[in-house]
């Protein structure tokens, strides 16, 4: 049986990112790369996948091959939370956005839940199951969060594989978060 090889990419820091609001169909901010700039990041991949948004699509164009937009990577859909700032939710609807960080099943803005986005990166995960080689998929930060949680569910422990000099960085700010390292830009520009 050949194996399926998974890379998920972030894409890169927008605007709405920068300034802690809840994404749109917003660009990668500036500079960008030029299409192609990372082609041999992952040279030996069979395919480039990549979310609907521009941001995906912008951030894909960098690893040189034409991307397929694959509608099961696109972003959570926040409904009427799209581009707000966390702040401002944080002032006008404090039980709402508590409710939805605490509650995988609630979705006070009118989008999807957490777990409805859990439940659609599963099934997306099972299709690729059968299908053997490297594949690349530029997405969203919700999106990946939800691949992890699905790969680590059950038996965490068998299911993490920890290479020689492998760094993962956990930081302390009332909970514990995993911080996942980006692909250093400053080289490629």
């Amino acid at each position: 049986m050949q194996s399926t090889r998974l890379t998920l990419i972030c894409h890169a820091r927008t605007v709405a990112q920068k300034l802690s609001c809840f994404p749109t169909n917003e660009p990668v901010e500036n500079p960008p790369l030029a299409p192609g700039a990372l082609a041999t990041q992952f040279a030996s991949a069979n395919r480039v996948l990549c979310g609907p948004e521009l941001r995906t699509r912008q951030t894909a164009e960098w690893f040189g091959a034409a991307p397929q937009v694959d509608e099961a990577l696109r972003d959570c859909d926040l409904g009427r939370w799209h581009g707000q700032a966390i702040k401002d939710l944080q002032l006008r609807e404090a039980d709402a956005l508590q409710a939805w960080i605490s509650d995988p099943q609630a979705a006070p803005h009118g989008g999807e839940s957490v777990m409805q986005l859990g439940e659609r990166v599963a099934a997306w995960l099972a299709s690729l199951q059968g299908a053997p080689g490297h594949i690349v998929a530029i997405t969203h930060p919700f999106v990946v969060r939800a691949a992890l949680l699905q790969v680590v569910q059950g038996a965490a422990f068998n299911a993490i594989d920890v290479e020689p000099l492998s760094v993962v960085e956990l930081r302390f700010n009332g909970i514990w978060r995993l911080r996942l390292s980006g692909i250093d830009l400053a080289g490629a520009l």
